[in-house]
């Protein structure tokens, strides 16, 4: 077939590789988000997708909205007969729906119906998940309601971030993306409605979101920073000072802090919970490099019964 790829940020990339490598189809343009300010310079850079496009030869097409009528113009000249998407960030209008015969097809990185949105991922994480996965469905104008083609599954392991977690499966959902496209085309796939029940949604992870509760049991806390590294990145607050939280141990045999107090030792730190204490194992005080957590608490020298977790941010 003839395609176009939507997708932008760099878990979009290997999907676009496999398709470029099956050898089985064209592709014949991609589509992302225009650039973008990055860096301290704020210098305008072409998303991951671009540049890999822009390296394999094939034309880039950088709408503003999807529903720009130049760039629909453009897709009807193209004539695709289909348009896979990887977190392309853009919800497409059904004038841009309807323009490829079979449609445009997503690679979601979630078991739909479970985790509809933005972030399912991390919020799968965040929710104590122990299983996820990946579904290719064909995109309509509901959010992620469309019938799906395929699904693959994927453990979440103990100590896995949200980053680890979307890595794998962008390569495995890479896969499960060009074998869809295979059957649309020799028409071994029919893509099957999703059931009514078994759906929840996961939104975009606010700041607020990435706060940790130190009230809250220690398990929460573990999953919190773990579905929020590397973005937008779990935190609190010491001495008036947010404090990003890289990563935490579970310490089941500490009960004797309260929560959000700290206890340094000689190599470690800890921290109460609303159950039992962690250990704060890497951590980043505002404008400086990540750290181990003792090294963080030898160089504040904390005091007897201070803690995380106070409402005043500097």
């Amino acid at each position: 077939m003839k395609l176009v790829f939507a997708g932008t940020p760099e878990v979009a990339v290997p999907a676009l590789d496999a398709l470029i490598a099956s050898g089985r189809h064209e592709v014949a343009a991609v589509v992302t988000r225009p650039d973008a300010p990055a860096g301290r310079g704020r210098r305008l850079v072409a998303s991951p997708v671009a540049e890999r496009a822009e390296e394999a030869g094939i034309e880039v097409l950088k709408p503003v909205r999807p529903r720009d009528p130049e760039f629909q113009e453009r897709l009807r000249e193209i004539a695709p007969d289909c348009c896979p998407v990887v977190a392309y960030g853009a919800l497409i209008p059904k004038s841009a729906l309807d323009i490829p015969v079979h449609g445009w097809v997503n690679l979601h990185f979630s078991l739909l119906p479970a985790w509809r949105g933005a972030a399912p991922v991390q919020q799968s994480i965040m929710a104590g998940d122990q299983v996820t996965g990946a579904s290719t469905f064909r995109i309509e104008e509901g959010l992620d309601t469309g019938p799906v083609f395929g699904v693959l599954t994927e453990d979440i392991r103990p100590t896995d971030t949200s980053g680890d977690l979307l890595t794998r499966l962008a390569f495995a959902g890479a896969g499960l993306l060009t074998a869809t496209m295979d059957g649309i085309e020799d028409g071994s796939l029919r893509a099957v409605e999703q059931p009514a029940d078994g759906v929840s949604l996961a939104p975009k992870i606010t700041v607020e979101d990435a706060r940790v509760d130190w009230n809250a049991p220690a398990l929460r806390a573990d999953r919190v920073v773990r579905g929020c590294t590397p973005a937008p990145g779990a935190w609190t607050v010491f001495r008036g000072e947010r404090l990003k939280l890289i990563s935490v141990g579970l310490v089941p045999d500490r009960t004797d802090l309260a929560p959000g107090v700290l206890a340094p030792a000689k190599n470690n730190v800890y921290v109460g919970t609303g159950s039992h204490a962690v250990e704060l194992l890497w951590v980043q005080p505002q404008g400086k490099k990540p750290m181990k957590g003792a090294d963080w608490a030898r160089g504040v020298r904390i005091a007897p019964g201070e803690r995380l977790g106070g409402t005043d941010v500097g």
